[in-house]
């Protein structure tokens, strides 16, 4: 038997008018139709309504963990300070974290991520190869002291998340380990009804190797992901790579050339009279401290997130009109890569070995032309740095690349032994001999996932959900009158003890027009309407996302809807 929700007894306050402070569909529509309230910025309250939502989608997630062999946990949210200082997350996190000092001054956070006390629980638990691979998951609140939380609970700072993770004993077995969450989470968010695009990324602050993103497309994304139309190849836009391919040509001596007042690659292009990309852009920015140059094509520009994930944890930052003075060998605006010898050189895979470019010369209003990679001057690291464009080529096929947007919903990762090596997370193998155990990462952000569905699935009209995470199945409305009431009373009754989940709007008072304006605000898949042939015992059934109506008998609408 189902639970039947008279709306009458529900504490539901849907609004006609969007909140003041709303950017995106879902924020606008969660808010409108009573799931969910704010509090403070990024805090949130679930109303009835959103819990429902929100648990149908945990409990999806918890069928499919069980599935794969998964082990249900439950961690602290509050965590002490020592296990991420010694991971060194503790300063690499730095203002995302919540931290706090209890009345002795001991200092703890508030976990954004677990890794550190699943490995060291293991490690409590765990003493022989006998008793991996293991993997264990939890569904608990993070936190994250987001700089500007916004688009609802798309981004706040208190989140609903499911974070799992996998021990083995061999890389092999972590492969496999990989390989089960990821079809798991195929399986959920198809259950959930998410379109969904899997992606290659980049590990940042988790560490690691491989790495995917589970990303659902929708124009409230904060992510951009590119796809290849020739073949299957996905990324994160932070993920895409570029081949180093060397080019074998002659080129003339290195000329110097008179430039005044062409500090910027847009003025020396226009002095000159070529384009932008014939000319080589040297970004300064400061790696821990330590002045680096950056070098790409004039007509791109620097993706510092890219650089950062690829250089961290060294914190990376833009240098100053300060980190000029005492450098007489940095000539602000006119840096060329050629006599840099203080200075470490990172170079895009655009500026391959045997490539010509117009660059500074070092010297005020003066540039130089045929400046060769790999003759004039070397690269010390050649690393992907570019802002990825659309019609950029595919790694994989040479394609041009489409670029759209999407919410990050899940990410997996192999992180390898670093946690491990961390906290010493040994057991006894075969041969009687410690072994460092392998670990991955997986997560799936919940109440995230509840935001990117209502931007998949809404309409004009309001939320549309899929049947399987729907606060109800059926929406049963009496319009009107005692009869209506009593009908719909009595259908639902019915179709609660035959396991149908039902939200009956019984509300007395309320108008026929505001009764049908809310039951597609709240977006139940079915529409179950007791309306002006109740007398006959006929109801009306209404598909709310293709908008089909049929009118049937009650015996009818009960059979179909419990088939």
């Amino acid at each position: 038997m189902a639970q039947v929700q008279r709306m009458s007894r529900l504490m539901v306050k849907t609004l006609r008018d969007d909140p003041a402070d709303a950017e995106t569909l879902s924020h606008k529509l969660l808010v409108r139709a009573g799931y969910v309230r704010r509090n403070a910025a990024g805090i949130w309250t679930w109303l009835p309504l959103g819990k429902k939502v929100l648990d149908n989608i945990s409990r999806v997630v918890r069928e499919e963990m069980d599935a794969i062999g998964a082990q249900e946990v439950l961690l602290p949210a509050l965590l002490p300070k020592e296990p991420y200082e010694a991971s060194a997350r503790w300063e690499e996190y730095g203002d995302l974290l919540f931290r706090l000092k209890d009345r002795k001054g001991a200092e703890y956070l508030l976990g954004p991520t677990h890794e550190e006390i699943f490995t060291l629980v293991v490690k409590d638990q765990v003493a022989s190869y006998k008793d991996l691979p293991v993997m264990l998951y939890q569904i608990q609140t993070k936190y994250r002291d987001e700089a500007r939380p916004r688009s609802g609970v798309l981004r706040g700072r208190e989140f609903q998340m499911k974070d799992s993770y996998s021990f083995d004993i061999t890389d092999e077995g972590l492969a496999e380990s990989y390989g089960l969450h990821r079809e798991a989470y195929q399986k959920i968010f198809a259950r959930i009804g998410l379109d969904y695009r899997i992606v290659s990324a980049v590990s940042g602050a988790m560490g690691g190797s491989a790495s995917e993103e589970f990303l659902a497309p929708a124009a409230a994304g904060e992510d951009t992901f590119v796809d290849c139309p020739a073949c299957d190849y996905a990324a994160n836009t932070e993920a895409v790579t570029f081949k180093l391919t060397p080019v074998s040509e002659e080129h003339g001596a290195v000329e110097e050339l008179d430039t005044p007042d062409t500090p910027t690659i847009e003025t020396l292009a226009e002095h000159l009279g070529v384009p932008a990309s014939a000319t080589l852009k040297n970004l300064l920015v400061k790696v821990d401290g330590e002045i680096v140059a950056v070098g790409v094509p004039g007509d791109r520009e620097v993706d510092l997130g890219k650089l950062g994930e690829h250089l961290a944890p060294a914190v990376v930052e833009l240098v100053t009109a300060e980190d000029f003075e005492g450098r007489e060998d940095l000539v602000r605006g006119y840096v060329g890569p050629q006599g840099l010898e203080k200075v470490r050189y990172i170079a895009d895979p655009r500026i391959a070995p045997g490539t010509a470019w117009i660059t500074g010369a070092n010297k005020i209003n003066t540039h130089a032309k045929n400046v060769v990679a790999g003759r004039d001057f070397e690269v010390d690291d050649y690393l992907d740095v570019v802002v990825v464009e659309e019609g950029d080529p595919c790694p994989a096929c040479g394609t041009g690349l489409r670029m759209d947007r999407a919410i990050e919903i899940g990410h997996i990762f192999q992180l390898g032994r670093k946690y491990a090596d961390t906290f010493g997370l040994d057991v006894l193998g075969q041969q009687g001999k410690p072994v460092r155990v392998t670990m991955g990462s997986y997560g799936i952000g919940v109440s995230r996932a509840v935001a990117a569905l209502a931007e998949q699935s809404a309409d004009d009209q309001g939320l549309c959900w899929p049947k399987e995470i729907a606060p109800a199945d059926v929406h049963v409305v009496a319009a009107g009158k005692a009869l209506q009431t009593e009908l719909a009373l009595d259908v639902s009754e019915k179709l609660g003890a035959a396991g149908v989940r039902v939200l009956v709007d019984d509300r007395a008072g309320v108008s026929p027009g505001v009764k049908f304006t809310d039951a597609e605000l709240i977006g139940v898949p079915t529409i179950l309407v007791a309306g002006r042939r109740s007398a006959e015992g006929v109801v009306e059934l209404k598909d709310r996302r293709t908008g089909e109506r049929e009118e049937l008998t009650v015996e009818e609408a009960i059979a179909r809807l419990t088939a």
